[in-house]
């Protein structure tokens, strides 16, 4: 029989059957008190401690931890006290104990301090956003990106992009793509305090917002809640999907092409996660997400311009500097003025309202991006840059370019280098495809001088092939034009005779 059966027994005796205690004290040899423990429990109670344990030793300093820990509630996390650190700064101050007992100790007042949270209603409409960070190999190189999450909390629908660094361009067009991927604006979504976002912190949830959140704010006109500092909780459905989406969306590194490649692969993603039914729901993502839908606004009809835009002035190497990077413009703008247009995947610059250049957008500092043809005007002023300048130096033109070159040089010597700068001067009015065709055909004909090319490029069967036809105008059909009199010009010889 198990002591468990022993006291299911004992009590059945005395308290349903007709044994007294004293019978029973006879019979099994209890102590009195162990008899009334019995009685009064239905399981065995365990030992009862009746007042804690003394801690001669550490309990003087047990204030002194606590009061420890409190502080470090307003120290940055990695630079608070770890156990033994408390350990060392108490023995200092005449502790005698072991560093076992501090290390238990501390790890109880910690639990005792622990911040208790309420389980928080997610209405229809509202979102979270957050960024995070991850590894990404693109075209083979290994590189830290961020990436932009927004949820929405209701449907737990989620939307993910890469970008390249952190900026205010980047929180737009987070933004943007995931309004367009949800189809609508929520009405509310909560923040942290990003730089980009806050230019200051006023009060707990009072925040003066930077310029250009307050504009993309006044082209959508949806509600914004900061969460308090150091207080990350309040968006803790973005906190946990960026960590979903890391390791779910993110594992292992991807290796793609391009962060455009890649976007587009999370974006099937976000697709795909808009089916699963999440446990305690009775619905999809999906068709909680048109629960979201119906509290969204509007989506405004025109596109918020998602650019970071500055005015400055062309350099005499004819660069527009914009974030720590330079940009090429056409010579003829150097030192004029300039307005950039900063997006994340590109830059374009403009003069007068009309659009002089773009680049793809370099994150790179101290870089510079280069457009050859942007100073085709100028090597034909200075035809000895064309070895040395750097705008030439990684230019890729076609084979049959550098075959031209050769054959004008070995034939009309420095004559034949302004030649090539001729032809190269081409590109600025023609596609280098067609251009090259022409030059392949000079060539190949040995008619290389830039005339000759410019012939062969209106000497191409396709464009021989393009006639005019009156299909689709047949209000030219009644016009009629008369035929060249040829005794007209005999005319105009015979009066010219004359004279």
């Amino acid at each position: 029989m198990t002591d468990m059966e022993k006291w299911v027994e004992i009590r059945r005796d005395v308290l349903v059957g007709d044994k007294s205690k004293r019978q029973v004290q006879r019979e099994t040899g209890l102590a009195w008190k162990t008899l009334e423990k019995v009685l009064t429990y239905s399981s065995p109670p365990g030992y009862r401690r009746t007042e804690p344990y003394p801690k001669p030793k550490l309990g003087p300093y047990l204030d002194r931890i606590a009061q420890i820990i409190e502080a470090d509630r307003n120290v940055p996390r990695k630079q608070r006290h770890t156990a033994k650190r408390i350990y060392e700064r108490i023995r200092e101050e005449g502790y005698q104990g072991r560093y076992t007992q501090v290390k238990a100790a501390v790890r109880a007042i910690k639990r005792t301090k622990r911040e208790v949270f309420f389980p928080l209603i997610h209405r229809p409409g509202e979102a979270q956003v957050d960024l995070g960070e991850a590894l990404v190999k693109e075209a083979g190189v290994l590189r830290k990106v961020v990436f932009f999450v927004m949820v929405l909390p209701h449907s737990d629908a989620i939307y993910v992009q890469v970008f390249d660094h952190e900026c205010i361009e980047v929180w737009w067009e987070g933004h943007l793509r995931a309004f367009e991927f949800f189809g609508g604006v929520p009405a509310r979504i909560t923040a942290d305090n990003a730089s980009p976002l806050v230019a200051k912190v006023i009060g707990p949830h009072e925040r003066e917002l930077t310029a250009g959140f307050l504009q993309f704010k006044s082209h959508y006109l949806f509600d914004t809640h900061f969460c308090r500092v150091r207080r990350a909780n309040e968006k803790g459905v973005a906190e946990n999907m960026v960590r979903y989406s890391r390791q779910n969306f993110l594992v292992p590194v991807p290796q793609v092409a391009s962060l455009e490649e890649l976007n587009r692969l999370l974006e099937e993603r976000c697709r795909r996660e808009l089916s699963r039914k999440l446990r305690g729901k009775t619905k999809t993502k999906g068709e909680l997400l048109e629960e979201d839908r119906r509290a969204f606004l509007d989506l405004p009809a025109t596109r918020f311009d998602a650019c970071r835009k500055v005015s400055t002035c062309a350099s005499s190497m004819s660069l527009v500097r914009f974030d720590r990077n330079d940009y090429s413009v056409p010579v003829r703008h150097a030192y004029q003025p300039v307005v950039v247009k900063g997006y994340v995947d590109r830059v374009e610059i403009f003069r007068n309202g009309e659009r002089i250049a773009r680049h793809e957008r370099l994150w790179t500092r101290g870089d510079a991006s280069y457009n050859p043809l942007h100073y085709l005007e100028l090597l034909e002023r200075k035809p000895g840059a064309l070895d040395h300048a750097r705008p030439f130096e990684d230019w890729e033109v076609p084979e049959c370019f550098d075959d031209l070159r050769r054959r004008l040089e070995a034939e009309y010597g420095a004559d034949g280098k302004r030649d090539y700068i001729q032809v190269l001067m081409l590109l600025g009015k023609y596609p280098v495809a067609r251009l090259a065709k022409a030059v392949r055909k000079a060539v190949i004909w040995g008619a290389i001088r830039p005339d000759a090319v410019k012939q062969f490029l209106f000497d191409d069967p396709d464009l021989r092939s393009t006639s005019f036809t009156l299909d689709g105008r047949e209000h030219l059909k009644a016009v009629s034009v008369s035929g060249t009199d040829i005794s007209a010009y005999g005319d105009l010889l015979a009066a010219g005779g004359a004279r």
